[in-house]
């Protein structure tokens, strides 16, 4: 038997068909593709711990459903200290227009921000964000950034007070920083370094720096006297010339305390500070946040949580020091 279908009953079927359609095509076809730009200064590309920092911003954004090249792409610039580069590259990534932009130091925020009054951005390494600028205040950051802090200002004291403790003989000690890239001008750390000095009988050398020439002069000054130690200043300077300044503190048979693990990692006596990887992993979540319709100005500035000591006991050999059981206890990571 044959069965004639009218051109009624023929539209009628297909209209179902074309109701039913747009679900299952909203279903399978591809996300749209969301756009972030990340302006990294500081580090090289090449750097491994750069390469595990980035690794864990694209983890955490996967944990949160970004995936990148599926529905979400990040257009990296890598802008070391060069100010003119750090400026020519943030002209370049807000004429990409992103919808929010990543940053990771102070000098790379204030690029940014000089771009662009409108795109959100992130940061993850800035120390002093309210006295930089850079936001109104923690708790209402304004305009258009947001983001995570790497330090605290009472840090100075705090790597006297372990400088002292491994050393006990210490009786100077110098403050090494970059004036050009170091929170407030090298001013940030000052205060507590210079109090918990004086504090512990120990005579504080604020000493400003601008290039390995400077270090190395600073480092034969300090290693012409007995007693001496040195404090490094938390920036990108010191972390992109970690290697070097390492390696003269061993050269002149100094001890030294250094702002992050990665330092001792690479052979610095001992190191504390925050885990920078932490902070990335925690920027993820604004950048995941943005993306979903919320506003920079109304997302806090936050603290670092997680702190991190590393002591090399093969450096304090070489140096001739005797680690305390209490500072080896109190370690998170023991170099060997």
């Amino acid at each position: 038997m044959t069965v004639t279908i009218g051109r009624r009953e023929l539209l009628a079927a297909l209209g179902g068909a074309a109701a039913a359609w747009p679900l299952a095509a909203r279903a399978q076809q591809a996300e749209r593709m969301r756009r972030i730009g990340a302006l990294i200064g500081g580090a090289a590309e090449t750097d491994p711990e750069s390469r595990g920092r980035v690794a864990a911003l694209r983890e955490e954004l996967a944990q949160r459903g970004w995936s990148e090249g599926h529905n979400i792409r990040i257009d990296y610039r890598w802008a070391g200290t060069d100010p003119d580069r750090i400026r020519a590259f943030a002209v370049e990534l807000v004429a990409t227009a992103p919808e929010a932009i990543f940053v990771n130091s102070t000098p790379a925020t204030i690029g940014v921000l000089q771009a662009t009054r409108r795109i959100p951005i992130v940061f993850a390494t800035v120390s002093d964000p309210v006295g930089d600028g850079i936001v109104t205040s923690f708790a209402r950051p304004g305009g258009n950034v947001t983001g995570f802090t790497n330090i605290e200002a009472s840090m100075g004291g705090k790597w006297v007070e372990i400088l002292k403790e491994l050393t006990p003989s210490v009786m100077r000690v110098v403050f090494l920083f970059n004036p050009t890239t170091a929170p407030g001008g090298g001013s940030y750390f000052l205060q507590s370094f210079e109090a918990a000095a004086r504090s512990i009988n120990v005579q504080p050398i604020a000493t400003p720096v601008e290039d390995m020439a400077g270090i190395e002069r600073a480092l034969a000054s300090l290693a012409a006297e007995a007693n001496g130690g040195l404090v490094v200043n938390a920036d990108i300077f010191a972390t992109r010339n970690r290697e070097a300044i390492i390696a003269a503190a061993a050269r002149h048979r100094v001890p030294a305390v250094y702002p992050f693990a990665f330092f001792a990692i690479s052979g610095g006596l001992v190191a504390y500070g925050c885990d920078i990887t932490d902070l990335w992993r925690r920027a993820a979540s604004y950048l995941d946040r943005i993306l979903h319709g919320e506003k920079p100005s109304d997302l806090p500035v936050q603290a670092p949580v997680k702190f991190e000591l590393a002591i090399n006991l093969k450096t304090a050999k070489a140096l001739g020091l005797q680690v305390p059981d209490k500072l080896v206890a109190l370690a998170d990571e023991v170099i060997e």
